[in-house]
């Protein structure tokens, strides 16, 4: 997945204007010609994700800072080791230090999250896929994330793939109703059908939906869900499942399994920057 430039700066940018302020105050303790280096370590085994959001961090505030790193997006990082050094002035360094490792954590974090879920089905066909429950404003930096740690996306926003769910097949009278109304509007993009037991599933290869979520489907009925498909549609599995269920969700032989657990329920990585004088 490609980030667009002009979405880190605007979402570093907005972050320093958040942090800084009118101004560090505390920065100003330090002389305003003092070079340092600090070096970037993490405490937690990680997959990290974030390296251009701390460059753009250091880029803004300062741009002769530089920034050697070890790794690179998606390497898996043991606790203790060094992901970079940077050097520069100290009063930059300082300022940015917080920002840059909110942005790296964060991330870091998705990106970890995504690598336990994906390993847990690498020995299936299933892809794991994120949802839209994303931190608001970070949602392409979530969904480049995830990607890092080996998932895949589902649709970035409301803008790109239909997804018609329960609410909208009520207001709309019926699947039917819905998907025809979907394919007339915009008949160049997916639909996807939200079901929630074997009848709605039925009604949704009926109507021709290219993609179908089985909601809160349990083990049995998805393996029923399959055996009724027959391959007309893609099936989407989504709703309590968890690391410790989702190899046997994937085993069944369902296509996608959605889990909105990948950018939502996170533990930021543990980092720390230690600066010392050149």
């Amino acid at each position: 997945m490609n980030i667009p430039q002009s979405y880190i700066e605007l979402s570093v940018s907005n972050a320093l204007l958040e942090d800084i302020g009118s101004g560090d105050v505390t920065g100003q303790l330090i002389p305003e010609d003092e070079v340092s280096m600090a070096t970037i370590i993490t405490r937690d085994k990680a997959t990290i994700c974030g390296i251009d959001w701390v460059e753009e961090v250091f880029s803004q505030l300062d741009n002769d800072i530089h920034i050697e790193w070890e790794v690179d997006d998606g390497d898996c990082a043991e606790a203790g080791q060094t992901l970079c050094t940077l050097s520069g002035n100290a009063r930059a360094l300082l300022t940015g230090e917080r920002t840059a490792l909110n942005f790296l954590q964060t991330l870091s974090a998705t990106a970890t999250m995504a690598r336990r879920y994906a390993d847990e089905v690498k020995h299936t066909d299933c892809k794991v896929l994120d949802t839209r429950k994303t931190i608001p404003g970070l949602r392409l930096a979530q969904k480049y994330a995830v990607s890092c740690g080996g998932c895949e996306n589902h649709r970035i926003g409301l803008f790109d793939a239909i997804l018609i769910k329960e609410n909208h097949i009520a207001a709309a009278g019926s699947i039917a109703r819905a998907v025809d109304e979907a394919r007339f509007i915009n008949p160049g993009l997916s639909i996807e059908v939200e079901t929630e037991n074997l009848e709605e599933l039925q009604q949704a290869l009926d109507a021709g939906a290219d993609r179908i979520m089985l909601d809160n489907f349990d083990i049995e009925a998805i393996a029923q869900a399959i055996t009724v498909c027959k391959q007309q549609a893609e099936l989407e599995a989504s709703g309590n499942i968890t690391l410790e269920n989702i190899r046997q969700y994937a085993e069944t032989g369902v296509d996608y399994i959605s889990i909105g657990a990948l950018t939502k329920d996170i533990q930021s990585v543990d980092l720390s920057m230690r600066f010392g004088l050149l």
